[in-house]
């Protein structure tokens, strides 16, 4: 077995035992969380998926000016087993500091593509996901998402989401929102602006108003990436952060590059 195949076959162990490990006790719902994670820090999603036996792992830290904080870990990978439609199947781990307490929470996720994206086209896929406490088990919150994405160019797109989550401590369900704007500039460096959000009610005002974030990626290779991030409101507690993360991705082997496939980096 080759350097590459043992690193997509390492970078598969992490996404997808422990995602099996949750389904069984959680068989009744699929993934979703509070950080409901896109592209790395960002929140609304693209409908392109990495192509099948691809990995990667994405990381990054949030700060707020309210003093909370956030570190996150997200491993994830794209299988076909049964060669119908590729699913990409991730579990974000998050440790978090909100209002002085520490908690952390765990996010097994599945995502497919429904329609492939294109220049001039609409494409479409379906994401769904929960939470829980990783200290207790207690069961946090389940989402379902269908982003939608329309390629103006080779270097532009616009992303939509509409969804649903339910949060399972409260008790309430939300109608979830998002749109945003991709911009590659240069072949290494894009700019990010995105406006989310969730619609219903609750007893924290700043919970269901809208929530932004700008930045920049910086991908030196196919392999790696920075971003740079600013967000008001991320978390719906009215205040803003900065975020720092990475991206490494373990790509099949000669396939094509992913941001020559999808147009961006």
């Amino acid at each position: 077995m080759g350097k590459g195949a043992k690193q997509v076959g390492f970078c598969a162990a992490l996404a997808i035992l422990p995602w099996l490990a949750v389904s069984w006790l959680a068989v009744s719902w699929l993934a979703a969380g509070e950080a409901r994670a896109a592209n790395n820090a960002y929140a609304v999603e693209a409908a392109d998926i990495s192509e099948a036996g691809s990995c990667k792992f994405e990381s990054w830290m949030s700060f707020a000016t309210n003093t909370d904080f956030s570190m996150v870990a997200n491993p994830s990978c794209v299988v076909d087993p049964f060669k119908l439609k590729p699913v990409e199947l991730s579990l974000l781990t998050n440790r978090s500091k909100s209002d002085g307490e520490w908690g952390t929470s765990m996010a097994p996720k599945a995502k497919m593509n429904l329609v492939p994206t294109g220049v001039g086209k609409l494409g479409l896929a379906v994401s769904a996901g929960g939470s829980f406490d990783a200290a207790t088990g207690e069961h946090l919150m389940m989402f379902a998402v269908i982003p939608a994405t329309y390629r103006l160019s080779e270097s532009m797109r616009i992303n939509i989401n509409g969804g649903w989550l339910w949060d399972h401590s409260a008790d309430r369900h939300y109608l979830l929102y998002g749109a945003g704007f991709d911009w590659k500039l240069t072949d290494t460096l894009q700019w990010t602006i995105e406006a989310f959000g969730q619609a219903g009610a609750s007893d924290v005002p700043s919970a269901i108003r809208p929530r932004f974030q700008t930045g920049l990626r910086w991908r030196p290779s196919e392999e790696f990436s920075i971003d740079m991030i600013y967000g008001r409101n991320i978390t719906g507690e009215n205040a803003n952060w900065i975020t720092i993360g990475t991206t490494i991705r373990f790509p099949v082997e000669g396939a094509q590059p992913e941001h020559k496939r999808t147009g961006h980096l």
